[in-house]
């Protein structure tokens, strides 16, 4: 638990854990686990904040604009950080968008594939 907390505020990992890196930041939800990631920095804060003297709504609306302005950036330059994060632990240039974009490929030609075989039949006659 230890070392992911500090993969997911960056600290770089043994190269033992390089497939496991790779396999996070391509699997097919990647995204999901990026959030979860940023959401280990972005949490705390935020409870902090909640402690801040002051009224209830103004604590919770203060807690509300933070989150969403640290999620969007977050979310904003995923593929970025990802793609920085990669290359920490030392995988080429682009190594995860070539991944990805080659399973997007693979689906895609599968889907194609099925919706061939189901719709585009010859027709007896």
């Amino acid at each position: 638990m230890l070392r992911w907390s500090g993969y997911a505020v960056g600290v770089r990992l043994p190269v033992r854990y390089n497939d496991w890196v790779l396999h996070d930041a391509t699997s097919k939800h990647w995204r999901a686990r990026y959030v979860l990631q940023r959401s280990l920095g972005i949490v705390p804060l935020c409870a902090v904040w909640l402690l801040l003297p002051g009224s209830i709504w103004l604590r919770l609306s203060l807690v509300l604009m933070a989150a969403l302005v640290a999620y969007f950036y977050s979310c904003a330059y995923m593929e970025e950080s990802i793609e920085h994060r990669l290359g920490r632990q030392g995988f080429p240039p682009h190594t995860g968008r070539r991944i990805r974009a080659e399973a997007a490929e693979a689906a895609n030609a599968e889907a194609t594939a099925r919706y061939v075989a189901r719709y585009r039949t010859p027709s007896e006659g």
